[in-house]
């Protein structure tokens, strides 16, 4: 399980990309849910203040939960109180760059990444992921059968003699 400093890891992502590949809040959501369901994990992202008035965006996410704090709370209050609340912190990975988070992640004896790590790993994982699918099935798939080969099924079932 994740629970992410939603505008914490965007910030840090822009500083690693240039100004011409520009990422926006609702990019980051969908590359980590396609992350998360590919991977089979789960998390939440929280963002400060009540968002865009236009959530659709953040509509279809797969395994990701989009938070918001609100207008009279902060997003690290919403991140500390769910680090509180889980019943398995130690499979608990926080992913955040502020102090004062990882400092309430370790408390509970859960996993504090920076946000730069995280990213990094999970490209890295998303390709090797994407490696894997590639490499696991056959050309044939997409290709389908040779004239050779249906031929050979066709007779096989009895189809042609």
């Amino acid at each position: 399980m994740l629970i992410i400093d939603g505008y914490n890891l965007l910030h840090a992502v822009k500083g690693l990309l240039d100004s011409s590949n520009d990422i926006t809040d609702v990019q980051l959501c969908k590359i980590i849910g396609e992350y998360l369901y590919r991977s089979k994990g789960k998390g939440s992202i929280i963002f400060d203040g009540i968002g865009p008035k236009d959530k659709s965006g953040f509509n279809n996410l797969f395994n990701l939960e989009v938070v918001f704090s609100g207008t009279n709370r902060e997003a690290d209050d919403v991140i500390e109180k769910l680090i509180l609340q889980n019943s398995a912190p130690k499979n608990l990975s926080v992913i955040s760059s502020d102090r004062r988070i990882k400092d309430a992640a370790k408390k509970r004896k859960a996993n504090p990444v920076d946000c730069v790590d995280f990213w990094l790993d999970m490209l890295k994982q998303l390709e090797k992921i994407q490696k894997q699918k590639q490499q696991a099935e056959p050309k044939e798939k997409y290709l389908g059968l040779s004239n050779s080969e249906t031929e050979y099924w066709l007779r096989e079932f009895g189809f042609i003699k």
